[in-house]
Parts: structure tokens; C-alpha cells; sequence
């Protein structure tokens, strides 16, 4: 098999094919949406609506195929009725609370969404009466993360210091007792896990996030503001982690009892940048701009040192990136470039770029 996942292999698996995406007016579910409505899905998204506005859901607009019900995870009983309406093959589960400093505001609420409302999908699946896999999505903060410049793999500690964190180990473990008590390959379900993060690219617009803020300060000429400019992290294109999710999900329809497992996505390891690094790479790709350190002692804490052992998925998904970390970043900035009329299809030409045919 390809280590590059192919517009062909992508079309072949799930053109005709129902699709069930939770999350779908986000950044990254977004996309997700975008690239399985080339490959020739029948989509059915489920999420809040969206949070901002010129968000990539908006600027894609009604997209031929896709089905978008606007309703939370937490309603049980409505999510179960689309999920049954619907009859999916795939489930792709990214609905959640995904901000660390958001998390420290509502706590409790994160535990909600992320935890309760994991189950609520994964217990919504178990009522279909026909062969589904579901790829759960959690990020790579789910470790127990000491900062030593340990690649983490996916045997390695849950833990996390942040509500957002640990939020989602907890939605590990609730994952791995779905798949060992109602996903077995003999119910002809399959679930698997995908940890990735720090994820960027075209579309985002949400605050505390280092590319969106980056963007907005360079399209209004002012000095962008830099939280912890020395924290690594192991940024990557949003198509990246994608390309793996979809491979992931094909692989677990074929042989459930071999990839229902969790899958670290990200760079290669020698790819991983500062926080300083990438908004410097992301200057010179605007071509002008400037940035200071806004970082505070009294700022809630986040993890200075995050690295992801990826050798799982190149090994057994035979998946490995495309781009580097500084192509990533110029990818995501290019996209913020584009006049707004011309965003949607922008998104698509990259798509189109970005898997071979």
C-alpha cells in the first residue's frame, strides 16, 4: 500500500457510501466534510452551529449530498434518532470542546461535551443494526505529559493538567470500553481512536489559537501577540491527520479485529517547531508583519514540550505526512490570503493538491 494517501483509494472506498460526521461546522470537521464530498460520500453532519462567522462551514456553503443537522451531542435522544434516520457505514466522531484555555473557563461543561458526549455517539452507534466503523477523534494532549522531549506513544500514561486534556484521556478510556464490551469484530462494528493535534490551516477562526490569531494580525497590519514563543509542538496541515483518519476507517471496515486501536497522527520526528519558529516562518510567507511575547506568569498553564511517536501509523496504516511543519504553515497562511470570494474553492484546489490522484 501507498504511504501517501490517494484521491483514487479515497473515491474507491467511499464514493456511494454514508458518512456520519459529528463536529462538521468545525475547522478540521469542515474540511473532513469537504474531502469526502470530492470522494463521492453521502454525508449526514451533526454539530452546534457554527461558533464564528467566515468559519470554512459558511464559506463551503450547501454542499450537494450533505445533510446538516444543527443540534449538541449532549441531546442523547436526538442524536440516536439522526444516527438510526440515517443508516451510516461510517461514523467520524469530532464534535467536542477543543480549546485549552476555553477549558479552564468551563470545566465542567468540557467534561460534559468531550466525556458524556463521546458515549452518547458510541452508544448511538450500537442501536444500528448493520456493519459501521467509527473513527472517535481525541487530540495528542491525551498523555500523561512530563516535557522531557519524550516521543509519546500510544501504549504510553493517560493523563493531562488542563480540563481540555483531560477531558479527552477520559474520552480514551470511554472509547476503549465501548470497543471492549459493545465493539467487538463480531458485532460488525469497529472503533478506533485518533490522537492529533495542534492541527492548523485554512478556515479557523478560533481565539486562542496561534495560525487564526497570526491571520487576523497580519490582514490588519497589527504586531501579533505571542504566547510562550519557546513551546514545541508538533504542528501539522489539517489534511494531514485527515488523510489518516480516512485511511483508518477503511482499514478498520476491512479487518476490525487488527485496527481498532488508538493511532497517533503528526510530524515526522525530527519536524517538530516552536511556537516562535512557526510565526516567523508564517512573516516570511505573508511577507511582512511583526510579533512580540505577551507571555504572563499568571497565564492558566500549558505544556511547554508536546513530541508524538508516529511509527504505529506508518507501520500498520502505512501512512506517513506530506508536508513538513514550515510547508504546513505556509499551506494555512496561502489559504488566509485568498480574497473571500475565492475560499471555498481555494480549499478545494488544496485538497485536490494535496491527495495524489
Amino acid at each position: 500500500m501507498e504511504t501517501l494517501v490517494t484521491f483514487r483509494e479515497l473515491s474507491d472506498a467511499y464514493r456511494g457510501k454514508r458518512v456520519f460526521i459529528t463536529g462538521h461546522t468545525g475547522f478540521k470537521g469542515a474540511w473532513l466534510m469537504a474531502v469526502l464530498h470530492l470522494a463521492g460520500a453521502g454525508i449526514k453532519g451533526y454539530a452546534l452551529a457554527p461558533e464564528y462567522e467566515n468559519g470554512l462551514f459558511d464559506i463551503l456553503g450547501p454542499l450537494p449530498g450533505v445533510d446538516s443537522c444543527l443540534a449538541d451531542i449532549r441531546d442523547k435522544d436526538r442524536l440516536k434518532a439522526e444516527m438510526l434516520a440515517f443508516q451510516p457505514d461510517y461514523v467520524f466522531h469530532l464534535a467536542a470542546q477543543p480549546l485549552v484555555r476555553r477549558s479552564y473557563e468551563m470545566p465542567a461543561d468540557t467534561f460534559d461535551i468531550n466525556v458524556t458526549g463521546t458515549a452518547h455517539v458510541l452508544e448511538a452507534v450500537m442501536a444500528l443494526e448493520k456493519p459501521c466503523s467509527v473513527v472517535a477523534v481525541t487530540t495528542d494532549k491525551v498523555y500523561e505529559n512530563k516535557e522531557t522531549g519524550v516521543l509519546y506513544k500510544e501504549s504510553d500514561a493517560l493523563g493531562g493538567h488542563d480540563p481540555y486534556s483531560a477531558s479527552k484521556a477520559c474520552a480514551e478510556l470511554v472509547i476503549s470500553s465501548f470497543r471492549n464490551c459493545f465493539f467487538s469484530p463480531s458485532t460488525s462494528r469497529g472503533l478506533a481512536s485518533a490522537r492529533a493535534g495542534n492541527v492548523i490551516g485554512g478556515g479557523d477562526w478560533s481565539r486562542d489559537r496561534i495560525i487564526p490569531d497570526t491571520a487576523r494580525s497580519l490582514l490588519s497590519g497589527r504586531t501579533i501577540e505571542v504566547r510562550n514563543p519557546v513551546s514545541v509542538r508538533p504542528w501539522q496541515h489539517v489534511l494531514e491527520p485527515l488523510g489518516g483518519y480516512l485511511r483508518l476507517a477503511i482499514l478498520l471496515h476491512r479487518d476490525a479485529r487488527r485496527y481498532a486501536k488508538a493511532y497517533n497522527f503528526g510530524p515526522l520526528p525530527q519536524d517538530h517547531l516552536s511556537v516562535k519558529d512557526l510565526v516567523e516562518t508564517a512573516i516570511a510567507t505573508w511577507g511582512q508583519g511583526a510579533w512580540k511575547d505577551i507571555s504572563s506568569a499568571e497565564a492558566p498553564h500549558e505544556a511547554g514540550l508536546l513530541k508524538l511517536d508516529i511509527t504505529m501509523a506508518r507501520e500498520e496504516l502505512y501512512w506517513t505526512p506530506r508536508l513538513d511543519a514550515r510547508q504546513a504553515i505556509q499551506w494555512a497562511l496561502e489559504w488566509y490570503r485568498q480574497p473571500v470570494g475565492r475560499q471555498a474553492e481555494y480549499t478545494f484546489q488544496q485538497i485536490k493538491s494535496y491527495f495524489p490522484a
